[in-house]
């Protein structure tokens, strides 16, 4: 009988670039390398849409993506994460748009890499930015999850943005197994470079998202998303979704959001310390420290700097955060200060 290698023997999948390889060592400090920047790319090709629930945050259409990121990039800029946003193309039951070449995701993600050719780039999956209902699943006439269509959905849409030239696959949907589903998909495309495949492993079902759905028009048409997110009071269910997403083949492991999951992120890098921790500094996040410091409640540069401290401590290898351009600006700022001396 031939050899079966199993999920989490396919360890290439997790250092084939240089900012992967980084990313698979750990110690309390903030660098380029730990910052990983959102991205909302929306279906107008030339659009710039402020977002009024998360100041200095915006919406790029595919052609003003690059020129955004040129003084980013400049500063340091190693990775990004990109989300689609439908405002003008047409949502259904299935999100047909997401796997198709409409997708402003897909049509950008080469112009990214050719102009940036060593930049990381992360794609979000999930449904919930294409389905007219606003959920990250496919449902039974019942109103039960369809688990089989779903996996298959996510699983052809992780496809199309490998295939676009994705460096990373990142699938937000909390639906059970999907990391198996993907990761045998992903290895089916049998291409010359592979494919990493973050998990949003614990994810909770948070209060802090809210600004996020305004972004990226991704809110629940009825009922909440608790029966797939995680309860906020639970640990054990964080931990056993982290070892099945470890043994189904992620290669990165994250929690979301992440001020409020402190112990979460340090529990499971304790029981995972071979595999890179993201953590997800989300939208409410975001927007907390910004209007604290519009109102002079706070100083945002040593609010920012001691909560992205706080990750690193936890054990947060990666942080995903709007705030990445600023911070990569004071980084320069402080080694073009040290070469002076």
């Amino acid at each position: 009988m031939a050899y079966q290698p199993g999920p989490s023997h396919h360890l290439q999948t997790g250092y084939f670039n240089k900012t992967l390889q980084q990313w698979q060592s750990s110690n309390t400090s903030i660098g380029t390398e730990n910052l990983m920047l959102p991205i909302f790319v929306v279906d107008s090709p030339n659009a710039v849409e402020t977002i009024s629930t998360m100041p200095g945050v915006y919406r790029y259409g595919v052609n003003k993506v690059v020129e955004f990121l040129e003084p980013v990039v400049a500063n340091g800029l190693k990775s990004i994460l990109l989300f689609p946003v439908l405002k003008n193309l047409p949502k259904d039951e299935v999100g047909s748009v997401a796997d198709s070449s409409d997708n402003p995701a897909i049509q950008v993600i080469p112009l990214i890499r050719k102009q940036f050719p060593s930049l990381t780039i992360a794609c979000d999956v999930c449904l919930c930015g294409y389905t007219s209902h606003g959920h990250c699943a496919i449902f039974n006439s019942d109103g039960s999850i369809n688990y089989e269509k779903t996996l298959a959905r996510l699983t052809a849409i992780s496809k199309a943005f490998s295939e676009a030239g994705a460096h990373i696959i990142a699938p937000s949907d909390m639906m059970d197994n999907r990391i198996h589903a993907i990761k045998q998909g992903l290895l089916s495309l049998k291409k010359e470079a592979p494919t990493s495949l973050l998990s949003y492993s614990a994810k909770f079902c948070s209060a802090f998202y809210g600004p996020f759905r305004e972004a990226a028009g991704s809110a629940p048409s009825f009922g909440d998303r608790s029966c797939y997110q995680l309860p906020c009071g639970s640990k054990g269910l964080a931990i056993r979704a982290a070892a099945r997403d470890v043994s189904q083949g992620a290669d990165f492991i994250m929690v979301k959001p992440g001020l409020a999951y402190l112990d979460i992120i340090s529990e499971l890098k304790s029981r995972h310390p071979e595999y890179p921790m993201f953590v997800y500094q989300v939208s409410g996040e975001y927007a907390m420290l910004a209007f604290a410091a519009q109102a002079g409640a706070l100083d945002l540069r040593r609010a920012l700097t001691e909560t992205l401290t706080s990750f690193r401590r936890a054990g947060a290898d990666v942080i995903i955060s709007y705030y990445t351009p600023q911070v990569l600006g004071w980084l320069r700022e402080e080694a073009e200060e040290k070469s002076k001396v």
